[in-house]
């Protein structure tokens, strides 16, 4: 259902919502239905989601007779309707309720999304943009989605997020953004508000310290900015200056870097001065070669065994939005500096695992491809490795030292693959010339454990 409540569901969703007998949703939802409609009376005990909402909704369907395991035939509870914004399906509750029940057992009636909605209002077309939630998910994710010349939505998980993101855009370099919060979109009273990201930057901080120094908080406050904006689908009424964004609001940028903005493309190979590390990092030329060696594929999970600043780890997931990696890495203070690279090139859902391989591979997800940047000398660590894999995805091991380099060699003759070695070199200043000065050269080994024969032959 959309903000506009009853009035704006169809015949046949509010046929669902009559006939039921318990009726989920958010307090807010709950209470856009009418006690009668139709002339008959809606006499649903009506539940509200509790906060966490995932832990406890197990319990809650098979309180009211939907067992998330079905037994014998349809459930025999109560006839349950559940109510969700927009569409359920996108980033919405009926994910989680096909995922728990089963796609047969879940009937979902869609209304149209907030980002359909959006793009309505502004003349987006809706494949035209990126789509990032901040609904129970870190804002971060922005940094990886963030590009000049593409549109970006952002679902807000209340109104402190618009403010958030703002301050996000502006220490990225992208002040200059125009940013639009549509707020309520739906509704007899949706508004808009539009102005430069740096603009509601400046706003968030005047109401912060407004709320410091008053008893009526930043709600009752209003701060100076260039912001036009709309009452209503159809209305032209001016909302100016800046005001606090309501809770329900959806986030509209357009991306326009400074000139002095750091250019960070998702293609694998990005500067080195983008993470944070101590020396141990794959460097940016082997790194890329690196990546094209694991080839992401959307969906899959990587192991990053001895991660050091997570630098190949995050280039993965940044690939795509749903390719996921654990980095395990040993001493504790990298680990802490992986977990801060991730959230800072947006992909805070990065797993991270203290500890040393092979140990800490121990009841890890089952991966899809490995990496070993660091310590493939270890006893058991490329056997372990290679069990997990088991018979499918690839292995990559990069190796700078001699001995390292004599385990891959005995490897790739056991396990066949590809061994390369990588010399990387760049202009530095000789005297008063210009000379070339040679990185440590890097053994890679390549290999797909499903593409050899089960006895290591070539």
């Amino acid at each position: 259902m959309g903000a506009d409540g009853w009035s704006g569901l169809s015949s046949v969703a509010c046929e669902a919502v009559c006939a039921a007998d318990v009726l989920f949703g958010a307090q807010r939802q709950l209470d856009l239905i009418p006690d009668r409609a139709a002339g008959r009376p809606i006499g649903a005990r009506r539940v509200p989601w509790p906060s966490p909402l995932l832990p406890a909704l197990a319990g809650m369907l098979a309180e009211h007779g939907v067992a998330v395991v079905e037994t014998d035939g349809a459930d025999a509870g109560s006839d349950v309707c559940v109510l969700a914004s927009g569409d359920p399906m996108f980033y919405g509750i009926g994910t989680t309720l096909v995922r728990l029940l089963g796609a047969d057992r879940v009937r979902v009636l869609p209304h149209p999304s907030s980002v359909s909605l959006a793009c309505a209002r502004l003349g987006w077309a809706v494949d035209g943009v990126d789509v990032v939630s901040a609904v129970g998910r870190p804002l971060a994710q922005v940094h990886a989605a963030l590009a000049p010349h593409r549109r970006l939505l952002v679902l807000s998980a209340d109104g402190t997020t618009p403010l958030e993101l703002a301050d996000l855009l502006v220490d990225r370099g992208y002040g200059g953004s125009p940013m639009t919060v549509l707020e309520r979109l739906g509704a007899a009273d949706e508004a808009r508000q539009q102005a430069p990201a740096r603009d509601w930057a400046a706003a968030s901080a005047v109401w912060q310290a407004t709320a410091t120094r008053g008893p009526d908080g930043p709600r009752g406050s209003t701060a100076n900015g260039t912001a036009n904006g709309t009452a209503g689908p159809s209305s032209a009424r001016i909302v100016s200056p800046l005001r606090p964004p309501a809770d329900l609001n959806v986030v509209a940028v357009e991306p326009l870097p400074a000139p002095g903005a750091a250019h960070r493309p998702r293609t694998p190979g990005l500067p080195d001065d983008a993470f944070e590390h101590d020396g141990q990092i794959t460097k940016r030329e082997v790194r890329a070669v690196t990546l094209a060696s694991l080839g992401p594929v959307p969906g899959e999970l990587l192991w990053d065994v001895g991660a050091g600043s997570g630098s190949i780890a995050i280039e993965w997931m940044r690939a795509h939005a749903s390719c996921r990696a654990i980095a395990i890495e040993p001493r504790a203070d990298r680990a802490e500096r992986i977990r801060r690279n991730a959230t800072a090139l947006g992909v805070p859902a990065l797993r991270v695992v203290t500890g040393h391989a092979p140990q800490a591979l121990a009841g890890l997800p089952a991966p899809d491809a490995v990496f070993v940047g660091g310590g493939a000398t270890a006893v058991g660590l490329l056997e372990a490795c290679w069990a997990a894999l088991a018979g499918r995805g690839r292995l990559v091991v990069n190796a700078v030292t001699l001995e390292s380099e004599a385990v891959l060699a005995a490897w790739y003759a056991r396990r066949g693959g590809e061994l390369t070695r990588l010399s990387v070199s760049r202009a530095s200043p000789v005297g008063g010339f210009t000379g070339w000065r040679a990185a440590m050269p890097v053994t890679q080994w390549t290999v797909w454990p499903g593409d050899h024969a089960a006895d290591g032959g070539r």
